[in-house]
């Protein structure tokens, strides 16, 4: 399993705003980014690319597929993070 470079306990001391569903989303989709040190870049470009598609579906009133809901809980989460 891949370690996390910051694990959950201390972001949700640091940041009380996280909900276990934001821990979960930065749990999961760090681990997949960090999977494999030679396509993490384009893991996260994905990453971003499905939680802009995510906010286009909310927008439009349609159905989020799960992936893409996943990767905007993650973007959320890390906006709660950055202040």
């Amino acid at each position: 399993m891949t370690k996390l470079p910051v694990e959950p306990e201390r972001l949700r001391a640091r940041f009380p705003a996280l909900t276990d569903d934001d821990l979960d989303a930065y749990v999961t989709i760090t681990r997949r980014v960090l999977a494999d040190p030679r396509s993490r870049g384009r893991a996260l470009a994905e990453v971003m690319a499905a939680g802009e598609r995510a906010r286009e579906h909310e927008a439009a009133g349609a159905a989020v597929p799960e992936d893409e809901a996943l990767a905007l809980r993650y973007l959320l989460a890390v906006r709660k993070m950055q202040g």
